[in-house]
């Protein structure tokens, strides 16, 4: 029998130090089925780049479609992010005669997002010249396909990453999950910078063929992802009739929980709110063109991505979780002060670095409240703890834009009819409340987060070096 040949101790030391999450690899989850697997996130990210970075911006400026609509239809996905948690326990203990959990959520998932990818710029186009006395018809169709991508994103991403966990050492799970949540990020700054790319010179027909050509990557992408991941069992899934119910009672029976909830729900909103005038703000405002704008989406996730790389040092340095998210919160301050000024200074530079500020300043905020979440886990409840930690999140997320666009309109028609006074006459006036009213809320989440701070954890916060976002949503 020939010995397998393996690389020199040198190379495999400069391979441990140099490689992105070449540590997460083992004997029986080798590099390249890890980075398979990751390939999933991979497709989420770059759909939630083409919905919130992309189309928002394009139904507003280039369609003329009422920007409260597009709030609420860029929104509505996350009516399923509450029931994040019960899909995870659903996939725990899914009855399959063929012995798998995760791959028929994930399967599943995936039909619902090319589905709705497919039928999505049909809608849109059809919102820009509707038929009279057909409005609402094609208004419930593109409703409709945002619906579809949005539960199917949320059903994929949580059996998906379940089975990140299932399939790594326990040793190996938090740099597993962190390289998730990582190609995640990937995944929003290639999408945004492709469609940027793709969109520089619009046209109804361009849309079709981009948001489509979505659709087949995304089904590619997730069937290479979940191929043979997953070993058959033998022994199918067992549910307790009151299972989900009795979990769910002890869950908020921890210390704090309720206000460690309420804190990320808050904090998730503040960062939030402007997801989708933002954009819009840089064209109306600024004159950037759908280039520049949708390249915003890439600057606010590579600020994400840095604050992400940043954490694991303060953490190595004994900070402590909570103070690292007041620190996002304190970030978030001026990045808004930046996109408010950058109106009367007509600077797109100072609007470029206020929104990567927003990403840097909501990443460390998720990562400290991630981490804040499992120190307060234990085997009993850590799948249901970082559960309600992701339904809360996605949930703050999409109320939170929704009412973004709806401020927007409701402040900007009053301003422009002249009620709110003289000086308020300008497009500016919608967008600038929307940005206060969230540093008002960040001002919230610092007071929100003093008990947290103080309080005396159930369990220490994983070691900084092994950092992994575990069950990080969307």
């Amino acid at each position: 029998m020939t010995k397998k040949l393996r690389p020199p101790a040198w190379m495999q030391s400069i391979m441990m130090q140099y490689v992105p999450f070449a540590d997460a690899a083992s004997a029986d989850l080798p590099l390249a089925r890890l980075f398979r697997l990751a390939l999933f996130q991979l497709s989420v990210g770059m759909t939630m780049a083409l919905l919130v970075g992309t189309l928002n911006r394009v139904m507003i400026i280039e369609l003329q479609v009422p920007a409260w609509w597009v709030a609420l239809s860029v929104a509505l996905p996350l009516v399923f992010a509450p029931l994040r948690a019960m899909i995870g326990y659903r996939s725990d203990t899914h009855p399959s005669a063929l012995g798998l959990r995760r791959i028929p959520y994930m399967w599943m998932g995936t039909i619902l997002m090319f589905g709705g990818l497919a039928i999505m710029p049909f809608a849109l186009l059809g919102l820009s010249e509707p038929r009279e006395g057909y409005l609402w018809v094609i208004r419930f169709g593109a409703a409709m396909a945002f619906l579809f991508v949005g539960a199917g994103m949320q059903i994929t991403q949580t059996a998906g990453l379940a089975l990140a966990s299932d399939v790594s050492p326990e040793d190996k799970r938090p740099r597993v999950v962190a390289l998730m949540y990582a190609m995640q990020l990937v995944g929003l700054i290639l999408g945004s910078a492709a469609l940027s790319y793709l969109l520089s010179d619009f046209s109804p027909k361009k849309l079709i063929q981009v948001v489509q050509g979505c659709a087949v990557m995304t089904v590619g992408l997730n069937l290479v992802s979940l191929w043979k991941q997953e070993a058959r069992s033998s022994k199918r899934g067992n549910r307790e009739p009151d299972g989900f119910s009795h979990n769910w009672r002890q869950l908020m029976a921890l210390p704090q929980m309720k206000r460690f909830l309420w804190t990320v729900g808050l904090g998730t909103a503040a960062f939030s709110m402007q997801d989708i005038v933002l954009e819009p703000y840089g064209a109306q405002v600024l004159g950037l063109d759908v280039s520049l704008t949708s390249a915003l989406t890439a600057l606010t996730s590579a600020g994400a991505l840095l604050a992400f790389a940043l954490s694991a040092r303060f953490l190595s340095r004994g900070m402590d979780a909570c103070r690292l998210a007041a620190i996002g919160a304190l970030i978030g301050l001026p990045a808004f002060a930046c996109i408010i000024f950058s109106a009367p200074l007509q600077s797109a530079l100072l609007f470029q670095s206020g929104a990567t500020l927003i990403g840097f300043g909501g990443g460390l905020f998720s990562v400290g409240m991630l981490l804040t979440a499992m120190a307060m886990t234990n085997k009993t409840h850590a799948g249901m703890v970082l559960g309600a930690w992701g339904a809360v999140q996605a949930t703050a997320s999409g109320l939170a834009m929704a009412v973004g666009g709806v401020t927007r309109d409701l402040i900007g028609s009053l301003a422009e009819q002249g009620m709110l006074g003289e000086a308020l006459v300008s497009p500016v006036t919608g967008y600038s409340v929307v940005f206060h009213i969230e540093m008002y809320m960040l001002f919230s989440v610092l007071i929100a987060l003093g008990p947290l701070v103080s309080r005396k954890r159930l369990a220490p916060v994983p070691e900084a070096g092994r950092l992994g976002l575990a069950e990080l949503p969307g």
